[in-house]
């Protein structure tokens, strides 16, 4: 009896060690699309860690997802063939990756592997426009840089092989303002940027192109039409520039979802607003309708946030003389509860024998739902005839540490006895979060400026970089180092504490503004990191700590407060020289006036005519002789022309009688002069001196010189 319970034993666990043990691992594999069908996509044997004949022995098939079978195993060689040509976009849509999921299913044990085959896109679409034509009506008066959005061109292909940049023909008027967005879409923009002239060109036509990035590359075109309309002096204008709204999926038809509203200030026929559809993709006119005369945004069609999670609607009001102007509206679908669980059986043993042993697999089956958030999650599934406990979806530890699931066992008997016992399931935490920084917050605006003086000695604190984790242990251990700055030997951060101070003492020769960009890493397998940047001003003191503004260092002023002193110095020498000029002007007027006056006073008390005896020795008395030079100036000619009588006179005046006075004898041999009446007479016929000049020479002799301007000019020197 208890050899036989034994024997029992022994064979119940032999049979437990060949049953089949189901290994759920995942295989990952990539074949382009378009590929030619009977295409090698890879060989499994070294994944399977199986050879041929074990492969052929365990009847290894390929079960795929869905209703087509687009790969298929070789039992007998282990390659994955490629059994139809696949054309992604057709097969996955607009979704990225594009992953086709198949299972390899190994009896003898019985093993259930999941294979992924990634698609990889190719290039074997050319970008296109809903339309061949689009027709824009522009005023001739619209401001330059005015915006006009353009329809964005559709390119099923994915990644770099979808559109990469828009061209636009040459002409005078516009250009192409290409714009990227956050999901790596492109979109264009006509600018304006030569006024419009209807009296010169009434229409233009301009050729716009979209060009993917794929190799070789695609190209689509399409026409523009501009009709250039007379002035109308004020455009509407929308009260929102952008209308953001949420929109529950499955809305009912006519809901509204939004009412945009713009203005004129014109008044009749220009100020009556028109609404309108911009350039919007076909999904929207099959989706929403738009009220032209109210602007009332409501619902025409089915709502399916399976389909489209969110719609950019671009909305143009027009007034009576044709102005135009957008808004934008963004309708974000909200999801609900509409899509069932899916239940997808992998493998079922039927029938079981009654003699199976515990842990036997009888059924693999997967659970998925097309909802998202909790409209999507499917607590856990137990195995009713073996209580394995499964869990469907992944867990995220930061959400959830830890919880209990209660499981009840019961028994067919009559009354059916049941016991529970409460299972605690502890999540283990990955490095599935990037560290956050905490302080500077890189919230995208300009980073906030620290201030350190320019007296700072090495080892000075300037700030300090704090950061957080999400993950725990030594996933959440933060490390921190200096990526980049201006200065590199100048600052310094701490590795573990994220402290920056100076590493030696600042000098004039750097940089008033210094940027540094700290790396923040984790401690995880594999880790993840993320940076701050900071920006450092280098000032002379602190004379507000709350101030808004850091006024530059004078070295960095120096070459302006150069350019002014050497301005008001050039001022202040003009003005010093005007008044030197001005100053030797007035002094030689002065002295010129002077002279005048000197020489006109000289000529009316020289003696002349019969005064002339007064000045004259008599001869006979013994008296000195004396010499006289007169400088006479005759009318006509140049100063330079003069005569001189350079030989000494002896003139002999003989004292007569009154009548006689006009004659005067002199001795033979000497030359005659004339007599004192008629040199009086003379001199009275000349013009008035302006300069007279008296000398005494080593003998004894005087000489008198007259100057007269403008007169030619004679001596006369006698001796008596």
């Amino acid at each position: 009896m208890q050899r036989s319970h034994l024997n029992r034993q022994v064979w119940s666990f032999s049979l437990y060690l060949c049953l089949a043990v189901v290994v759920c691992e995942t295989f990952h594999y990539s074949v382009p699309e378009e590929k030619k069908s009977g295409s090698l996509v890879t060989n499994v044997l070294k994944d399977l860690k199986v050879d041929v004949k074990e492969l052929s022995a365990r009847r290894a098939r390929l079960v795929s997802e869905g209703t087509r079978q687009y790969f298929q195993l070789d039992p007998h060689s282990g390659n994955l063939i490629l059994q139809h040509r696949i054309d992604r976009e057709a097969s996955c849509g607009q979704k990225d990756p594009c992953i086709l999921v198949s299972e390899i299913v190994l009896e003898n044990p019985l093993q259930v592997h999941r294979t992924e085959v990634q698609i990889e896109d190719v290039n074997d679409n050319s970008p296109h426009f809903s339309k061949k034509e689009f027709l824009l009506e522009i005023p001739e008066q619209t401001p330059l840089n005015t915006q006009f959005p353009l329809e964005s061109a559709k390119d099923t292909d994915r990644g770099e092989n979808a559109v990469q940049n828009y061209t636009l023909s040459p002409n005078d008027h516009f250009r192409l303002d290409v714009q990227s967005h956050s999901d790596g879409r492109k979109s264009a923009e006509l600018v304006l940027e030569k006024q419009l002239d209807r009296e010169e060109t009434a229409r233009l036509f301009l050729i716009l192109s979209a060009i993917d990035g794929g190799t070789p590359k695609r190209t689509g075109t399409a026409t523009i039409v501009i009709d250039v309309l007379d002035t109308n002096d004020n455009a509407p204008q929308f009260h929102q520039s952008l209308y953001k709204v949420k929109l529950m999926e499955n809305s009912q038809s006519s809901t509204l979802v939004a009412k945009v509203n713009a203005t004129d200030r014109d008044s009749g026929s220009y100020a009556d607003i028109t609404y309108f559809f911009g350039q919007v993709p076909e999904n929207v006119l099959r989706s929403f309708k738009l009220n032209k005369h109210t602007g009332e945004l409501t619902v025409a069609g089915a709502i399916d946030y399976e389909e489209e999670r969110s719609y950019e609607i671009k909305i143009k009001a027009t007034d009576g003389g044709g102005l135009s102007a957008y808004c934008k509206v963004i309708v974000e679908v909200e999801d609900m509860n509409d899509n069932a669980p899916e239940v997808t059986l992998t493998s079922l043993t039927s029938p079981l024998s009654e003699d199976s042993p515990l842990d036997t697999v009888v059924a693999l089956f997967r659970v998925t739902d097309q909802d998202t958030g909790d409209n999507g999650r499917t607590a856990f599934s137990i195995n009713s005839e073996t209580g394995n406990l499964y869990t469907i979806r992944s867990l995220d530890y930061e959400q959830v540490k830890d919880f209990q699931v209660a499981v009840r066992a019961v028994d067919s008997g009559s009354p059916p006895l049941s016991s529970q016992v409460m299972v605690r399931v502890i999540v283990m935490d990955e490095n599935d979060n990037v560290p956050f920084i905490l302080y500077p917050l890189q919230n995208g605006t300009s980073p906030s400026n620290d201030l350190v003086p320019r007296g700072a000695e090495a080892g000075y604190l300037v700030t300090k970089v704090v950061a957080v984790d999400r993950d725990s242990g030594q996933n959440a251990w933060l490390s921190y180092e200096l990526l980049k700055a201006t200065e590199p030997g100048l600052f310094s951060v701490g590795a573990q504490n994220g402290e920056v101070k100076t590493m030696r003492p600042i000098n004039k020769r750097d940089t008033f503004k210094q940027k540094l960009i700290i790396g923040v890493r984790d401690n995880g397998h594999p880790p993840q990191s993320t940076s701050a940047t900071l920006s450092i001003l280098l000032v002379d003191g602190f004379s507000d700590p709350y101030m808004k503004i850091v006024s530059i260092p004078k070295d960095e002023v120096v070459e302006e407060e150069d350019r002014t002193l050497t301005m008001y110095l050039v001022i202040c020498l003009a003005v010093i020289s005007f008044i030197f000029l001005f100053s030797m002007l007035v002094f030689f007027a002065i002295k010129i006036n002077k002279r005048r006056k000197f020489v006109g006073s000289s000529a009316l008390n020289f003696p002349v005519g019969p005064n002339f005896p007064e000045n004259c020795g008599d001869a006979d008395a013994g008296s000195l002789s004396r010499a006289y030079n007169y400088e006479v100036c005759l009318a006509g000619g140049s100063l330079n022309s003069e005569f001189r009588f350079l030989r000494p006179l002896f003139p002999v005046f003989s004292v007569e009688p009154a009548q006689s006075q006009g004659t005067q004898r002199i001795s033979p041999g000497s030359q005659e002069v004339p007599s004192h009446g008629a040199e009086g007479q003379l001199m009275s016929q000349q013009p008035k001196e302006k300069s007279m000049n008296r000398q005494t020479d080593s003998e004894g002799k005087e000489e008198v010189q007259w100057k007269t301007e403008g007169r030619k000019a004679m001596n006369t020197t006698y001796q008596d």
